[in-house]
């Protein structure tokens, strides 16, 4: 069943009815003392805002919250597919064989960038102001009740990181002697982290030199064509200096081939331990 998207506990007429203005937010340590205090000052009354209206609001929205559940199910069943973990047809073509191992790469981080370019510029248009929202002119479909998760906006969503990241400890979250004090928070820190692994995939990995291009392979290659009339001959060439170009080519392709190995597997690592931070 769909919650609540607002609570009428969280109401001024909650407050008035329970006798007690409720806390906008505070520590465990607040809510507790303000619970403590609420049921002490109106017991009856405190019950009647926390749990009787909470009930009477569960009735009578009933019937929407059931409409609700219906278009979740479809949008998670169909749309946005959240039992899977999908790659985009450029990184594993539709029919395509892959096996296992391959798909990780190209999964995991095609998920990242549709968590940053959906749900996080979802967030970035959902929390801001009528200007900020007016600066990428989403569709009606991109947020409130008529949403299905399939606008797509990377520059909203890379704003909304880089807001994230401008978040530090202040006045409001600790006192001025403590050490963390003007410091990054963990939400800023995990924004960085998730900004570097999203330019890594879209700019960093997509732009490497291809190995084979880079060892010379190619171009030994190409040689061996040439010199056996338009036939590949590997490892047969008769020319010394095929054979010694072979022997650079391939020793300085499997070079780059473990590097790129070893870099895809040191980003793979690096998404796992965010993971986190994948949520809005």
């Amino acid at each position: 069943m769909a919650q609540h998207s607002n609570y009428w506990s969280c109401t001024p007429f909650a407050d008035w009815l329970r006798g007690t203005k409720k806390l906008s937010a505070g520590t465990s340590e607040e809510w507790d003392e303000w619970t403590t205090t609420a049921q002490m000052k109106h017991n009856f009354r405190y019950w009647m805002a926390e749990e009787a209206l909470g009930h009477i609001q569960d009735f009578v929205t009933w019937p929407i919250r059931k409409i609700y559940d219906v278009k979740y199910y479809i949008n998670n069943r169909w749309v946005t597919r959240t039992h899977s973990l999908t790659a985009h047809p450029r990184d594993i073509k539709p029919g395509q064989w892959q096996d296992v191992g391959n798909r990780f790469l190209p999964c995991l981080f095609n998920e990242l960038v549709d968590f940053i370019e959906i749900e996080k510029a979802w967030s970035h248009i959902a929390w801001g102001d009528k200007e900020t929202r007016a600066k990428y002119n989403p569709p009606f479909y991109a947020s409130g009740w008529f949403r299905w998760r399939t606008w797509r906006c990377p520059q909203a969503g890379l704003d909304h990181l880089d807001w994230e990241t401008t978040l530090k400890f202040d006045e409001d979250w600790i006192d001025k002697a403590d050490p963390k004090f003007g410091q990054p928070t963990p939400q800023a820190l995990r924004a960085i982290e998730l900004k570097a692994l999203y330019e890594w995939w879209t700019v960093t990995y997509p732009n490497r030199p291809d190995p084979y291009d880079a060892s010379g392979w190619s171009e030994y290659c190409e040689a061996s064509r040439e010199a056996n009339g338009g036939k590949l001959s590997w490892g047969k060439d008769k020319s010394p200096a095929l054979k010694k170009m072979s022997d650079k080519a391939h020793k300085s392709l499997q070079k780059i081939e473990a590097a790129y190995e070893k870099e895809d597997e040191a980003m793979m690592i690096r998404l796992i331990k965010i993971r986190d931070a994948l949520w809005t």
